[in-house]
C-alpha cells in the first residue's frame, strides 16, 4: 500500500511539474516574463531540474535585463547540458550586459591537452564507455580461451591488450573529469557592486571591485567569506552573500 501511495505522489508531482513548465512557456510566449518566472520557479521548488528549465529561466531574466539571474541560469543549464550551442550563444549575449570585462587566461601545455581530450565526454559517459570496453575485453578473452588455431588465439590476445589499454584511458578520463567537475566551483556575483578584499575581513585592503553578473570561481570558504579567483587568475576574498554558486 505504501508503494502505491509513493508512486501516486511521485506521478502527481511530475504532473504538476510538467503543468508548471507548460504554463511558464505559455506566459513566456505572451511576453509575460514575470509570471513565467513564477511558474518555472515553482517547478524548481518541486526539485525538478532540467537544462531546458534553466535555459527558459535565463531567457526570461534576459528579457527583463536582469544580468546576474540570466547568466546564473544559463550557467546552470550548461552544467546539465555543456555542449548545447543555443545555451552558449545566449550566455554570450547575456555577458554583453556585464559591466566588468575580465580576460580569460588560456590554459597551455600538457594539462590543457589532457583536459581538451577528457572534456569531450561527461564523466558518466566515460564510465559507460569503460563498461562497454570491459565487455568487449571479456568477449575477446572468451574467444582467446576457446580458440583452436594459433592465428585466432593471436588475434584475440592482441585484441585483449588493445581493449585493456582503452579501458585504462577511459577510466582515467572518467576520474579526471569527475575531479574537475567537483573541484570547479563557479559562482555568479549577484550584488550590484561588491568590494573584493585581500583578507577575509571587512577592514582589510580592497583588491578590486566587481559588479553583478561577473563569473568567479570559489577556492575556499572561511566563515562568512569566500576566496574567489577570476578567469584572469586574480584572487581575493568576498562576502558569501554577494555571490551565488552555480553547482
Amino acid at each position: 500500500m505504501k508503494k502505491i501511495i509513493f508512486i501516486f505522489l511521485l506521478s502527481t508531482q511530475f504532473f504538476f511539474a510538467q503543468d508548471g513548465f507548460e504554463k511558464g512557456n505559455d506566459f513566456y510566449r505572451k511576453g509575460k516574463y514575470e509570471q513565467a518566472i513564477t511558474e518555472y520557479e515553482s517547478v524548481l521548488a518541486g526539485k525538478q531540474h532540467s537544462a531546458e528549465l534553466y535555459f527558459n529561466l535565463g531567457n526570461c531574466y534576459y528579457k527583463l535585463n536582469k544580468v546576474a539571474p540570466a547568466i546564473y541560469n544559463y550557467e546552470k543549464a550548461l552544467v546539465l547540458n555543456p555542449n548545447d550551442a543555443e545555451i552558449t550563444n545566449n550566455l554570450k549575449f547575456a555577458h554583453k550586459m556585464q559591466i566588468d570585462e575580465i580576460k580569460v587566461v588560456p590554459q597551455v601545455g600538457f594539462s590543457k591537452m589532457v583536459h581538451d581530450f577528457t572534456s569531450v565526454f561527461h564523466y558518466n559517459t566515460w564510465a559507460g564507455i569503460s563498461v562497454g570496453l570491459a565487455i568487449l575485453f571479456l568477449v575477446f578473452f572468451i574467444g582467446y580461451y576457446f580458440s583452436q588455431t594459433v592465428l585466432s588465439k593471436r588475434i584475440f590476445f592482441i585484441g585483449m591488450f588493445v581493449f585493456l589499454f582503452l579501458i585504462l584511458i577511459s577510466v582515467s578520463s572518467a576520474i579526471s573529469e569527475k575531479n574537475h567537475f567537483e573541484n570547479d566551483k563557479p559562482a555568479i556575483v549577484f550584488a550590484e557592486m561588491v568590494l573584493v578584499k585581500s583578507e577575509p575581513q571587512g577592514a582589510s585592503t580592497t583588491v578590486f571591485t566587481l559588479h553583478e553578473g561577473t563569473k568567479v570561481f570559489v577556492l575556499e570558504t572561511l566563515d562568512s567569506w569566500k576566496k574567489i579567483q577570476l578567469t584572469d587568475g586574480t584572487e581575493g576574498w568576498i562576502e558569501k552573500t554577494a555571490i551565488r554558486e552555480v553547482k
